[in-house]
């Protein structure tokens, strides 16, 4: 009877799902009829009135359907404790019997009100400089400019001032790389502990002296070797104001190839470092050497609390433009932002480089000469061979009024008479004589300069926060709040790429060079944000349990502790962007490498207590863990390569982790050690499955280990449990090839499994699962057509490889530059392309091995988000060429014109245009997640598994560089070229799209923003957050392993779980607390394009989230919100316990789960 009920709960709970979802499609079919009338109808008011009833009607029916949702919730809460003591669904064993999964609707129920976000009409302000229409005004010429080269003549009448002193704020500064030519230990052995060293001696015999430091990485280490008595000393020095932390992230980060999840996740480790150590909360940001700038980052900051920021390497024909229009100084504002609630103060430096030479005004060959470490007799010297003279009385007023006079003329780039004015480089102020030097010369000269009110100056060295303060005290703003009354500071909107510093010497070779380290970075945050995850929710369950005596809590922390303190070091913009020396990046890749070593053991552990089913029986034994992951990593320069898992009739449990907050079905693939093979669900329910051959070489498989793929389902945040044993009959399918090579046998050896045929004559091969069907070249392998099943289109789509050269001028192509020989060239193959073609039930893929790549397109055969998508795998390997680019280029039949779209760090889209006017390496930009391109009626996205360097240099194509080997430096600090490749592997999806209606398609083509689909979305979190499978050790003890499910239902279609991150205790250090951030982002997403036949299970709510509710086992004993990196309380308060996002937000709460 209990049973039998419980089944007509579920029968009603999914019937009630049907219905409304098929409600939802005729409704939506009314809609676009009305929306659509034939014949040239008109709205008429009687018509309005039927089209407002029916969305009051909708919105009651979404209303009582929340209700009907919540109470199937309800219902299937109460069904786990008997389905968990086995009484419900499946006796196991049971083969017979089907299990009952929810189907998902054919359309995703979205909220009326989570369209209006991305269809809003752009309007833009008078007083908004938006960057699209700047690059459209400049002729990106390069007259020579005087003495700023760069620039133009600047004069002044001598009596600007009389109404009015200059105020001069000289900020000294130590720009501090954690690793570039040397690596992070060797530079703060070497130079930067002695920096600081000096720093609280030589800041303590003057009150007047300042100093700013931004980079926690190399504080914290320090700090961890000095005594009691000189942390006081530094603490009073901060308590006074002279020395200022500035940004404290972890590192200086690059801007171009870092994700939002590292970028934050940096930040957080230097501010969550400073609150623990220091007590400071950093103001302003200061970025002086990352090559080009990314509003994300600005919006970062923004949400972290900070009211200010400084950027420097902007190209030089903005700053110029910049510079004549006085609008240096503006209020960086997000693209999509309507209002002003993303603004932040932003100070643009005006000439070539952050060093002396280039800070004082615009004459570099007068301002070397107030660089007193250049004085005579010292190891550096004036490039324009006239050298400092150290500061007397007989010589100050001669030296005053020179260097007064380049304060004043770079005051007048500005719309004040606050003039800032930076006093470093790299790594200064090492030893106690240049400090001496600097200050003391510079003291001297303020003093002469202040003494004398006829020249109407008031000079001193400040912080840059004490900048910001007297700049914003000048106009009459406030100390941390956006303008009061009318600003005299402009809107900006957009962002700072491609960088060039000089002449046609563009910075878009950076956006991929050392590809394999930018995957392996991207491969460090996927685990990391997976074994965070998993460690809170295992961690609170812990202590739910009563925490074991061996349960390796603070291990682990200090595990994830070192493992964010790693990633953070790569943000660094010498490290993600392969722009350091060879061995400088071996140790970041070691750094990398055994980082992910150690969070596959926090994943395990964590995974091994919450799958468990009797917690009493856990034990922790380090050297012998229940569960081993599937993928090893050998070295830090090579591949990932399968763990192999023998089979016997011994059952082995397959344990799955879905890291993303979707209910998921995706294939997971393993290798095993005989085709005989068994999959079952935990109920023993046999799973359809599919064995391949492993591939040794193109043509040679393995004849020990095999391929084993099915299809999973895993709950959100969820580890589900599969079983795997011996058969004697091969319940899975069998994969079928067929090998082409033109003009040429092939041989295939240890296929004696599988069948294999070699046909001689010409052959179509062509692929297709539910939702597409390609058509692939029998001579080259790669895609030629792609039809969608969902409308019968066929669309041109094909992929080639190409080749640039780098120019035979004397600058050439490096590490940071890109500088080609002019178009690229389709790369002549040594010998004839072999094309091996896999079919199976499970996936069909097309391998094609070329001189330098290993292409393989692949179709998994299965409904939904997996399904959409075709994948697109690169194996790469240039390391014989000399000078070589290698790019990928997919040609479509779309008509993009010069527009297509590139990310900005994986958080928003950039609407990009193609220019003639400029060279071609100008055209390229960062792709951190993804590219496309769209015309009236469709849209060609192409994701990313790593940051590469993308473009569409004509209509219809985007093209991305996949590696590049460079034989020389390009001048720019180096000193060597990229010689280090390996064999590099690349991923991708490409998507193919249409827009619902002409309504969708007609949308103004001029908007500064762009979105992605709720499919764009979902399949990058596949792609780069993936499964995570998990077997039990041969020699582990047997023990019960129930399914865990955190959460009763996924989140909204449109949150993003970023991250749950343990925080640090206050009273122990390196141990965890008991509270966790979270950090949720609500996406963005175009309505405009069809959700038809995703999959999801999941909906919209407009922006709204119960945790409470969300969650299982767990209780929420507290929710706090807080800024981005926790410094701030909100001024909301405690929360309750339903969060409530606005578009395109980023939120953290301080969360205590019990």
């Amino acid at each position: 009877m209990k049973l039998g009920r419980h089944f007509t709960v579920f029968g009603s709970a999914i019937f009630c799902v049907v219905v409304f979802s098929l409600y939802l499609m005729l409704d939506h079919l009314q809609l676009d009829h009305i929306n659509n009338p034939s014949n040239g109808e008109r709205f008429e008011n009687g018509q309005l009135g039927i089209l407002q009833d029916k969305i009051d009607h909708l919105e009651r029916l979404l209303a009582e359907n929340n209700k009907i949702i919540a109470n199937i919730r309800d219902s299937v809460i109460n069904l786990r404790p008997s389905v968990k003591d086995g009484r419900g669904f499946l006796e196991a064993g049971n083969e017979s019997q089907v299990l009952v999964v929810p189907s998902a609707p054919l359309i995703v129920p979205i909220d009326l009100e989570d369209c209006q976000f991305s269809s809003q009409t752009y309007s833009k302000a008078a007083d908004t400089v938006q960057m699209l229409d700047v690059y459209d005004l400049l002729s990106f010429d390069n007259p020579d400019g005087g003495v700023w080269k760069q620039g133009f003549d600047i004069s002044y009448e001598e009596n600007e001032w009389d109404d009015e002193p200059l105020q001069v704020i000289v900020v000294p500064h130590s720009h501090n790389d954690p690793g570039w030519l040397k690596t992070f230990d060797d530079y703060y052995r070497d130079q930067t502990q002695h920096i600081l060293n000096n720093m609280v001696v030589k800041l303590h015999e003057d009150k007047r002296r300042k100093m700013i430091w931004s980079e926690i990485s190399y504080f914290s280490k320090w700090w961890d070797n000095i005594d009691h008595q000189k942390k006081d000393a530094v603490k009073k020095l901060i308590e006074r104001g002279q020395l200022e932390i500035a940004t404290g992230g972890w590192v200086m980060p690059d801007e171009a190839n870092t994700h939002y999840f590292a970028l934050i996740d940096q930040l957080l480790e230097g501010h969550q470092w400073l609150e623990r150590n220091l007590g400071v909360k950093p103001r302003t940001g200061w970025a002086v050497d990352p090559f080009g700038h990314s509003p994300t980052q600005a919006y970062l900051l923004k949400q972290a609390g900070l009211s200010n920021m400084l950027i420097q390497r902007v190209h030089y024909s903005v700053k110029k433009h910049f510079a004549s229009q006085k609008t240096l100084e503006f209020f960086w504002r997000q693209n999509w932002d309507q209002q002003s609630s993303t603004d932040i103060l932003c100070h643009m430096m005006p000439f070539y480089s952050y060093d002396v030479p280039h800070t004082c005004g615009p004459d570099p060959k007068i301002c070397c000469q107030f660089d007193f470490k250049r004085l005579p007799g010292g190891r550096i010297s004036c490039p324009w061979r006239v050298p400092p003279q150290a500061i007397t009385d007989d010589n100050v007023q001669q030296r005053a009024l020179m260097l007064l006079d380049q304060y004043r003329k770079k005051s007048k780039l500005f719309r004040t008479k606050v003039v800032l004015v930076p006093l470093g480089d790299d790594f200064r102020y090492t030893e106690a004589q240049e400090w001496d030097q600097q200050f003391n010369n510079y003291q001297k000269l303020f003093d002469y300069m202040n003494s004398h009110p006829e020249l109407h100056v008031q000079a001193q060295f400040g912080t840059i926060s004490d900048y910001f303060e007297i700049l914003r005290k000048n106009v009459g703003m406030d100390k941390v709040g956006m303008s009061v009354g009318l600003s005299p500071f402009p809107v900006l909107s957009g962002d700072f790429f491609t960088y060039a510093d000089r002449d046609d010497h563009y910075w878009s070779g950076y956006f991929t060079s050392r590809p394999f380290y930018k995957q392996l970075d991207r491969t460090l945050e996927s685990h990391l944000r997976a074994a965070e995850i998993l460690y809170s929710l295992a961690f609170a369950s812990v202590q739910k349990f009563g925490k074991p005596n061996n349960y390796p809590a603070v291990e682990n922390y200090k595990l994830l502790t070192a493992a964010r303190r790693n990633l953070g070091l790569f943000q660094h913009h010498d490290a993600i962007t392969g722009t350091g020396k060879d061995w400088v990046v071996v140790d970041y890749g070691t750094r990398l490498f055994h980082s992910i070593l150690n969070l596959k053991r926090v994943i395990v552990s964590s995974a091994h207590w919450l799958v468990l089913d009797d917690k009493q029986t856990y034990t922790y034994d380090p050297a012998n863990p229940l569960l081993q992951i599937d993928e090893v990593q050998p070295a830090q320069d090579a591949l990932p390569r399968k763990t192999v898992f023998k089979i016997s009739t011994t059952q082995r449990s397959l344990v799955v982790y879905n890291p993303s907050e979707q209910t998921r079905t995706s294939v997971i693939s393993i290798y095993v050690t005989t085709p005989h093979v068994h999959v079952l669900t935990a109920h023993g329910q046999l799973v359809n499955a599919q064995i391949s051959a492993v591939w040794e070489d193109v043509s040679h498989a393995s004849t020990e280990a095999f391929q084993l793929s099915f299809v999973a389902s895993v709950p959100p945040l969820g580890l589900a449990v599969y079983q795997l044993r011996k058969g004697a009959e091969p319940q899975s399918q069998l994969a079928h090839y067929m090998f082409l090579k033109a003009g040429g046998d092939v041989s295939v050896t240890g296929t004696e499994h599988f069948r294999v045929s070699v046909p001689q004559e010409t052959v179509p091969v062509s692929m297709e699962n539910p939702h597409l069907q390609l058509s692939i070249s029998y001579t080259t392998g790669l895609l030629e057509t792609l039809k969608l099943k969902e409308d019968g289109s066929k669309h041109s789509i094909k992929v080639e490889f190409l080749c640039y050269g780098t120019t035979s001028k004397k600058d050439k192509s490096g590490a940071y530059l890109f500088l080609p020989d002019g178009e690229a060239t389709k790369c002549s193959p040594s010998q004839p392309a072999v094309i091996r073609v896999t079919k199976g039930p499970v996936f069909s893929e097309v391998t094609t091995t070329f001189t330098h790549v290993t292409h393989t397109l692949r179709l998994y055969n299965i409904h939904g988000v997996n399904g959409q998508a075709v994948e697109i795998s690169n194996s790469i390997d240039i390391r014989g060429e000399f000078n070589r680019e290698i790019a990928m280029r997919i040609t479509s039949d779309l008509n993009s014109k010069d527009r297509f779209f590139t990310d900005l760090n994986g958080f928003q889209v950039q609407p990009r245009r193609s220019m003639t006017k400029l060279p071609l390496q100008a055209n390229f930009y960062p792709m951190t997640s993804m590219a496309y391109l769209e015309d009236s009626g469709r849209r060609l996205t192409l994701l990313t598994a790593q940051s590469l360097g993308a473009t569409s240099l004509r209509s219809g194509q985007l093209e991305v560089i996949m590696d590049r080997r460079l034989n020389q430096d390009d001048n720019r600090g180096l000193g060597q070229g990229v010689l280090d490749n390996k064999i590099t592997a690349n991923s991708f999806r490409l998507l193919l799209e249409l827009f619902n209606s002409a309504e969708g398609a007609q949308r103004e083509n001029t908007a500064p923003f762009s979105y992605p689909s709720l499919l764009s979305h979902i399949s990058y979190m596949y792609l780069n957050h993936p499964f995570m499978p998990m077997v039990t050790s041969l020699d582990s003890t047997v023990l019960a392993l129930a399914p865990y499910s955190p959460l009763s239902s996924p989140f909204p279609c449109d949150i993003h779980l970023v991250n749950l991150r343990t925080i640090q205790s206050q009273e122990e250090e390196g141990s965890p607390s008991e509270q966790a951030a979270l950090i949720l982002h609500r996406k963005g997403f175009d309505c405009s394009i069809s959700t038809k036949n995703t999959g999801l299970l999941c909906r919209t709510t407009g922006g709204k989230i119960h945790l409470e509710k969300l969650l299982t086992e767990l209780k929420v004993i507290s929710l706090i919100p807080v800024s981005l990196s926790l410094m701030h309380q909100s001024p909301r308060g405690p929360a309750e316990q339903e969060i409530n996002l606005k578009p395109m937000e980023i939120c953290t709460y301080r969360v205590h789960l019990a």
